[in-house]
């Protein structure tokens, strides 16, 4: 296998620039290039639809909807209120797809296509180095990466700030789904997919393989930021009566009750009820906590979240280059 990317030295031949390298990659993936601008363009405008008149009408219905109280055959755009929700929930879907497309792409056209038909040993004897074939690679798409999910995730939120105090089913900012779309993590993800396409194209030298084991790579880090995000950062406690039961909103990270052993797990949430009045008792609760993040701890989450997918988008990088060495015996790019 190592033999495969072989490429023969001939140091004075290697005088190709990147802006070279760059045009012929946009030459060679004209086709995905143009795609993918326009699935950006397609999403970019549905948000602006979504923040915009869907906003206004689905806003109009629920004003209408609001003041009805409990008038009978009270009529309002209902039509309005269901077409918000949909829109929104299928733009959050396209944003939060955009990392596993960056992910198949890169693995399974932008490396594994090329090493498996034998372009990258083509270029490698045109006067490009594997180092450099392997930079112009990842440095292009990596600006248009960040350009791209960078744009939806800023009109997605602006789409969902824009609704946040006028439509009543607007979802609330630790919805996981909407907490994700919001913010910088998409950007981190997408770049972590190109780098795990990329190594897995030099890897397994076969375009189909690349692109299901990036993309698998991008969903077992999106579930790990999931399952993670709630201890990124220090939450903060808040301390409730039995009677009130928990109290708080925020991104939850546990709840349960106080006793004078420490904490513990609460057999109910209701203290007013008298089956769960007495539960609590014979475990001598002296209050309920719940453990949450609230709104002002969004964007240190989203921060930490991003860094810690930058830095393994930059390890996986780094692992990519290792392998090109190794494989193709080239002790300098």
């Amino acid at each position: 296998m190592t033999a495969a990317l072989t490429t023969p030295a001939a140091p004075a031949a290697r005088t190709a620039g990147a802006p070279r390298q760059w045009r012929w990659l946009a030459r060679l993936h004209r086709p995905a290039l143009i795609g993918g601008g326009a699935l950006v363009l397609l999403t970019a405008a549905v948000l602006v639809w979504l923040g915009g008149p869907l906003t206004d009408a689905s806003a109009a219905a629920w004003k209408v909807y609001n003041a009805c109280g409990f008038t009978p055959r009270c009529s309002y755009d209902q039509s309005a209120i269901l077409l918000y929700k949909d829109v929104y929930n299928y733009a959050t879907f396209a944003v939060l797809t955009v990392p596993f497309l960056v992910a198949a792409w890169a693995g399974g056209a932008l490396v594994g296509r090329e090493t498996e038909s034998g372009t990258a040993r083509l270029a490698w004897t045109q006067g490009v180095s594997p180092a450099h074939w392997l930079a112009s690679r990842l440095v292009l798409p990596a600006v248009l990466t960040v350009a791209a999910t960078g744009l939806l995730a800023a009109l997605h939120h602006w789409a969902w700030a824009t609704g946040r105090d006028h439509i009543d089913t607007t979802k609330f900012w630790y919805d996981m789904a909407t907490f994700t779309a919001n913010g910088t993590v998409p950007v981190g993800l997408a770049l972590a997919g190109l780098a795990a396409g990329a190594l897995a194209g030099l890897l397994l030298r076969r375009a189909l393989a690349a692109m299901a084991a990036a993309t698998v790579t991008v969903g077992v880090l999106w579930a790990a930021v999931h399952a993670a995000m709630p201890y990124l950062w220090p939450s903060v406690t808040r301390v409730s009566g039995l009677q009130e039961g928990p109290l708080g909103r925020g991104l939850l990270v546990g709840e349960g009750v106080l006793t004078p052993e420490g904490r513990a797990e609460a057999p109910c949430v209701n203290g007013g009820l008298g089956g769960c009045r007495g539960s609590l008792a014979d475990m001598g609760a002296t209050a309920f906590y719940r453990d949450l993040h609230p709104v002002s701890h969004y964007w240190p989450l989203q921060l930490v979240a991003t860094g810690i997918l930058l830095t393994v988008a930059g390890l996986l990088t780094y692992a990519a280059f290792r392998v090109l060495r190794r494989t193709t015996g080239t002790a300098h790019g």
